[in-house]
């Protein structure tokens, strides 16, 4: 289930299935052919153009947040808002809420979005640039959970080990250390709390 998933750094992973996903390319060191590009949110270390150009062609789909939407202009842009459903490239997405409740990085009231889409019949969420939220416990029959640890900016470890705890995912990859902010004691600690109760898959960058 986790083969399909190679991880870039911080938020950056490539899923490969019936198409090459890409969510928020960042240091990205190899030039590649992106079928689909999700953004979360319109921060330089998830939205970077210079990255985007390394793996994009003029058939690259994108769906992004409101704010990252005119920079895009001329490309194939889906823009989505929080509990939006729709399908492009020939996946399934529903866009979910991302932001933070104890610290005014990622607020509410932005529209900045975790996603979830399924690639070889995988359900996959990528939550974003996100704290603990309630609606995390709403979230059902999710596969695999990738979830930022790093503290600052997003959750802890401990807030993000009970994150996975509220969604139940059959296995959880840790993200967004290891660039900007955090290290791989992060992702170690987040693993360790969740042991015995959800599977935990500390993936080495690309």
């Amino acid at each position: 289930m986790i083969e399909n998933i190679n991880w870039l750094g911080h938020d950056c992973f490539k899923i490969t299935g019936e198409k090459t996903i890409y969510t928020d390319p960042y240091n990205i060191k190899k030039s590649d052919k992106a079928d689909l590009i999700f953004i979360s949110h319109s921060h330089f270390d998830h939205f970077s153009l210079e990255d985007i150009s390394k793996i994009s062609d003029k058939n690259t789909q994108f769906v992004v947040t409101h704010d990252c939407a005119f920079k895009l202009s001329g490309r194939y842009v889906k823009v989505a808002l929080p509990g939006d459903k729709l399908t492009v490239s020939g996946i399934e997405i529903e866009a979910v809420p991302a932001y933070n409740t104890n610290k005014s990085f990622h607020p509410k009231s932005n529209n900045w979005l975790g996603y979830i889409f399924k690639v070889n019949g995988v359900k996959v969420y990528m939550a974003g640039d996100t704290d603990r939220i309630p609606e995390m416990s709403t979230l059902k029959n999710i596969d695999i959970a990738l979830l930022p640890v790093s503290g600052t900016y997003v959750m802890t470890a401990d807030e993000a080990a009970e994150a996975a705890s509220d969604i139940k995912p059959k296995m959880a990859v840790p993200m967004h250390y290891g660039t900007v902010v955090g290290t791989k004691a992060d992702a170690e600690k987040f693993s360790s709390l969740l042991k015995g109760k959800v599977e935990v898959h500390i993936l080495n960058a690309l």
